[in-house]
């Protein structure tokens, strides 16, 4: 087994009350994150937590309900209030709305060029196709990704209607089974690329120690 890290990649997802749409997020990211990284995947670490958090609540069963069907469990998750010191420690911050990206960086102002939307975040990766950032480990390459989202940016145009997440709560569970699937949609994505950069690191690391091998 690989060691942990001493500084992973940190992900922090963030709706209302961190029951239903970050709740979604974080299980199905680190379920997808388990399966693609394997003995690495603590490289990579999701979070989520909510603006005004039902704390310590379950995951709401419509919610759950979904996240299985994608063959995901949500036992064993508790809803937490999101506070400063978790925007302020995360590599990347992904809010459902704009109004939570506004509230976080009501928290950490500093956390401006690191804080995106989920559905902005993966528009401004799908321009950025192309891009190889660099770096000396994947750490620093999927810092640089981020820093270059946040270039790109203020060349894009967008509404509410392109950037949110709505909320699925006190609705029926096809409101539920949406929200999830535009999270499947945009968010797994997103980690396939910065897995990308770990599959990237590997494969660079083995290249150069395989001469020394012969």
């Amino acid at each position: 087994m690989s060691a942990a890290p001493a500084d992973p990649f940190r992900v922090l997802v963030v709706c209302t009350g961190n029951i239903c749409r970050s709740a979604f997020a974080e299980r199905l990211g680190r379920a997808w994150i388990g399966e693609a990284l394997g003995d690495d995947a603590s490289e990579l670490v999701v979070e989520s937590a909510g603006t005004r958090a039902v704390v310590g609540s379950a995951m709401h069963p419509d919610s759950a309900l979904v996240l299985r069907g994608y063959g995901v469990e949500a036992d064993g998750f508790r809803a937490r209030q999101l506070a400063e010191e978790h925007p302020a420690q995360a590599d990347l911050v992904l809010t459902m709305t704009r109004a939570h990206r506004n509230q976080v960086l009501g928290l950490a102002p500093r956390a401006l060029a690191r804080t995106f939307t989920l559905r902005e975040a993966a528009a401004l990766l799908s321009a950025l196709d192309d891009l190889e950032p660099e770096g000396d480990d994947f750490v620093a390459r999927a810092r640089a990704l981020v820093r270059a989202m946040a270039d790109a940016r203020p060349g894009r145009s967008a509404t509410r209607t392109d950037d949110d997440v709505w909320d699925p709560i006190n609705q029926p569970i096809e409101a539920h089974e949406e929200a999830g699937e535009l999270i499947v949609e945009t968010f797994l994505p997103l980690l396939r690329r910065l897995a990308d950069l770990r599959s990237a690191e590997a494969c660079g690391t083995a290249a150069a120690e395989e001469p020394a091998a012969r």
